[in-house]
């Protein structure tokens, strides 16, 4: 395999300036509560020295054990192995990169790339970058465990001579920590990580075209990737951004989950925050019960149906002492890491998907997040699939985003004038809709 090491990612300094970390002032320098406490469970210490490989996390491929000496760099290829993937049209390979953690130490990340069956065009393979959803937060969540599993619609991609690439984003897949739940500049800084990393290894044949495409958790990654892109990675053209259902408007969201089916997404966010910015930045114990300060190890247990069950028990009042939008250090990290704070716009084009139905995202905060970036000088399109739920509108929403996305590549004009059809009556706006954007009833 050849490997192209040199990029253009600058220096640290320099990228913190113009990327993520120029915008949060969220900094914590120690390790987290979340992190400390696995690994006095585990019985586990942090090496003395980095003298010898990081072993693969219990019950996962030898392959997802990190080298004791990494780039030192993010974007930066590591390894890969070619794996199994029954009813793809491409052949996929798992593979390790380096990206940052929010304390600027560089990390090893894993994840997935599908290489289509026609051969590369000239100037290589168009990459689109999915951003997956919540899966749960820890290593045997990681989507590239399971490559047939890991992107929906895939092969309506690979069929068009695209690229996929899949971020397990740190904390899933490579040890140690947890996930960093919605903490949504380090998803996408490892997103687009990823997209850099192929682009010097041979065997991709990569292009610096590419399109971020996410849903749920993965939306509001799409929304940060559309917000940190051109300035994060400049040598990469960033052709459009799609977030379906992207989570925003915080507060409200809050409000709205407490009481819903998917309450645990609190408690997992409160313990991805502390993960990423740590107890100087996000002292779990100013927002939870000691009650959920003992449940903390339930996130290294199991994945989505695990935590859902095992937490459904606890009513949100036996877990949660105070709103933390009234706990001025969580108030300023939920802000922080809320798309509908973004206060520039870029020229990146953004498509918004979402079903009238979905009871996890409340349709409002959508048409609040599109009408707050129209007015920042954004150029926003938003399709409303009428009946669907939160991820049952990715099937029927596929071919006219595959549209989209093919217009991004060829340059067409933005908004694009296509109308969606993938069912009848969906509600298509943009920024010049007369009225601003408004949702139909379910």
């Amino acid at each position: 395999m050849t490997i192209d090491t040199a990029h253009d990612i600058g220096s640290t300094a320099t990228r913190r300036q113009r990327g993520r970390r120029a915008m949060a002032a969220a900094r914590w320098g120690g390790v987290g509560l979340v992190s400390a406490l696995l690994l006095a469970a585990c019985g586990s210490s942090t090496p003395s020295a980095a003298s010898s490989a990081t072993p693969a996390p219990k019950g996962l491929p030898a392959f997802y054990s990190v080298p004791a000496s990494l780039p030192s760099s993010p974007g930066v290829f590591v390894k890969d192995a070619q794996v199994a993937a029954p009813g793809i049209d491409g052949t996929a390979y798992r593979i390790m990169y380096t990206s940052e953690n929010e304390q600027g130490k560089v990390v090893a990340v894993s994840g997935l790339v599908f290489v289509p069956k026609t051969p590369p065009p000239p100037g290589g393979y168009r990459e689109v970058a999915w951003s997956h959803g919540t899966n749960g937060m820890t290593n045997q969540c990681a989507p590239s465990l399971s490559p047939s599993q890991a992107v929906p619609s895939i092969n309506a991609l690979l069929d068009k001579g695209w690229e996929v690439t899949a971020s397990d984003y740190q904390g899933e897949g490579t040890p140690p920590g947890v996930l960093a739940y919605l903490v949504g500049g380090l998803a996408a800084e490892n997103s687009i990580d990823l997209v850099r990393a192929v682009q010097h290894v041979a065997l991709f044949h990569a292009s610096p075209d590419y399109v971020v495409w996410g849903h749920s958790e993965g939306g509001q990654t799409a929304m940060f990737a559309w917000y940190i892109g051109p300035s994060y990675a400049p040598s990469l053209h960033m052709a459009g951004v799609v977030a379906g259902a992207p989570p925003s408007q915080f507060k409200y969201i809050y409000a709205a989950l407490k009481s819903s089916p998917y309450a645990f997404y609190l408690y997992m966010a409160a313990i991805g925050f502390n993960e990423a910015y740590g107890n100087a930045k996000a002292p779990l114990s100013e927002v939870t019960t000691p009650q959920a300060l003992k449940l903390v190890g339930l996130v290294k247990q199991g994945c989505y149906n695990y935590l859902q069950q095992a937490l459904d028990k606890y009513p949100t009042s036996t877990l949660v002492t105070h709103d933390p939008f009234t706990v001025p250090a969580w108030k300023t990290l939920l802000e922080a890491n809320d798309p509908g704070a973004f206060t520039a716009a870029t020229k990146v084009p953004l498509l918004m998907i979402q079903g009238t139905a979905d009871g996890q995202i409340p349709p409002i905060s959508t048409q609040l997040l599109a009408t707050h970036l129209c007015a920042i000088g954004a150029e926003v399109q938003r399709w409303m699939y009428p009946g669907q739920h939160h991820a049952q509108v990715i099937g029927p929403s596929t071919p006219d985003m595959v549209n989209w996305i093919a217009d991004r590549f060829a340059g067409q004009p933005t908004p694009d004038p296509y109308v969606p059809h993938g069912q009848p009556n969906v509600l298509a706006q943009d920024c010049a809709t007369p009225g601003g954007f408004t949702t139909p009833a379910p």
